[in-house]
């Protein structure tokens, strides 16, 4: 009877499940975590370390000494993956370069071919125990490549930009990334722990508390593409300092995990801020009955073959000399205390241009290209679903009295979310001064 690997068999049924699961293969698939830890433990198993040096061999190694040592000619996909590895800025170890460098593999259907280029090459072969490891074992080689190759034939959609805790686990936060309407300041305090950026607390009526868009545990893992990563104290600021006045593309690790509860890599962290600031909340997710509230209504729907926001239009304020942002939330109450009937519209967000047209009577009320709008923001209250913008009053008049406020309330905070977000990427300055 031939000889048996416990890794090969717990690997053969995790590959079925990931098979048994559809198709496609994402980041959410439970399966996929720990496929990847079994996938490392064969490429680890048997890899002997040197005999006088300091630095711990690991997989990653086998494969970076692939690229100098493998006279093949056929290295291009190998390469091309080891090369993205390297420069990329949010891994700092060799088992986070690994991880990585799996992820690749995986996604390009390529790691048969990593595997092969492996095995030929008799230089980095060698460092591998023939005696424990599965690499250098004929009958253990065998099903394993085999299992390689189920997985080749499988769709890998994995976001290759979650990877900033690769060094630490295989298991991946939530990770999502927030377009931001900039203004004088964001209104985070930060903190600086274990090379990573966190948000200790978010200061009232700021751009931050109203927009929702980030929670005190948060991290801060790149804006406008710079990474965060092993970031000096301070270097989150001056990052903003430079990208002031400018449209904001915010990557934020949520502290809490898939499943609701903290974020596992992340409990000590969390601990220590817990301490600085008592207030902060770690609890359960909370109840989600605020986004379902209003899921009956319908937020979208056809106009001449595009699909527009229905919205309620609740009326104008003058704002008088300043457009900014920070204006908003004096300026909408006063719209909602006139108590004017509200107006069911169409907001059509265009690539230059929003137009928003009475639904009943299909009349036009106003029209405004981006380059007009000096700043957009939802209203901090309760339900978050009413936001404004300020344009300038018949600016290409010398009669011009200010700015005017325009206040619209969406039908869920997901619209109203959406709807921001979409204004805020047409224009890139959001003060303007008359």
């Amino acid at each position: 009877m031939a000889p048996k690997d416990p890794l090969l068999g717990t690997l053969k049924v995790c590959v079925l499940n990931l098979q048994s699961d559809g198709e496609i293969v994402t980041d959410t698939n439970p399966h996929l975590a720990s496929c990847c830890e079994l996938l490392e433990l064969v490429l680890r198993k048997g890899l002997q370390q040197p005999v006088l040096s300091l630095v711990h061999r690991d997989y990653s190694h086998c494969f970076e000494q692939i690229t100098q040592l493998d006279a093949c000619g056929r290295l291009s996909a190998l390469s091309l993956a080891v090369e993205q590895t390297r420069v990329c800025r949010k891994l700092l170890s060799a088992q986070g370069r690994g991880r990585y460098l799996l992820r690749v593999a995986l996604s390009r259907k390529a790691l048969p071919q990593f595997i092969k280029h492996l095995l030929h090459t008799t230089r980095v072969l060698e460092w591998y125990c023939p005696q424990m490891s599965i690499l250098r074992n004929e009958e253990f080689l065998e099903p394993f490549m085999s299992l390689l190759l189920v997985l080749s034939h499988m769709d890998f959609k994995l976001d290759m930009e979650n990877c900033s805790f690769l060094d630490e686990s295989w298991l991946l936060p939530v990770c999502e990334t927030y377009e931001v309407v900039p203004c004088r300041e964001m209104g985070m305090v930060l903190r600086y722990l274990s090379g990573r950026v966190f948000v200790l607390e978010l200061i009232p009526g700021s751009q931050a508390h109203v927009d929702k868009f980030i929670s005190p545990g948060d991290v801060i893992d790149e804006i406008n593409g710079t990474s965060l990563r092993n970031s000096k104290i301070g270097q989150a600021g001056v990052v903003l300092s430079r990208l002031k006045g400018c449209p904001l593309s915010i990557c934020v690790v949520r502290w809490r995990a898939q499943d609701g509860t903290v974020y596992r890599p992340l409990i000590k962290p969390l601990q220590a801020l817990r301490i600085e600031n008592p207030t902060l909340q770690l609890g359960p997710a909370p109840s989600q009955c605020a986004t379902t509230e209003h899921k009956s209504a319908p937020s979208q729907c056809l106009k001449e073959g595009r699909i527009v926001h229905i919205v309620q239009f609740l009326g104008k304020a003058n704002t008088g000399m300043f457009g900014g942002k920070e204006v908003l939330q004096q300026v909408i109450p006063l719209v909602l205390q006139k108590n004017l009937p509200s107006k069911e519209v169409l907001l059509d967000l265009k690539e230059t241009h929003l137009t928003c047209t009475d639904r009943s009577s299909k009349l036009e009320l106003f029209d405004y290209h981006y380059p007009e709008i000096s700043c957009v923001g939802r209203f901090s209250q309760p339900d978050y679903t009413i936001f404004a913008f300020c344009v300038a009053d018949s600016p290409e008049t010398p009669q011009s009295t200010g700015f005017c406020c325009v206040a619209l309330r969406a039908s869920t905070i997901k619209d109203c979310e959406d709807i921001v977000c979409r204004i805020a990427t047409g224009f890139k300055h959001t003060e303007w001064f008359v």
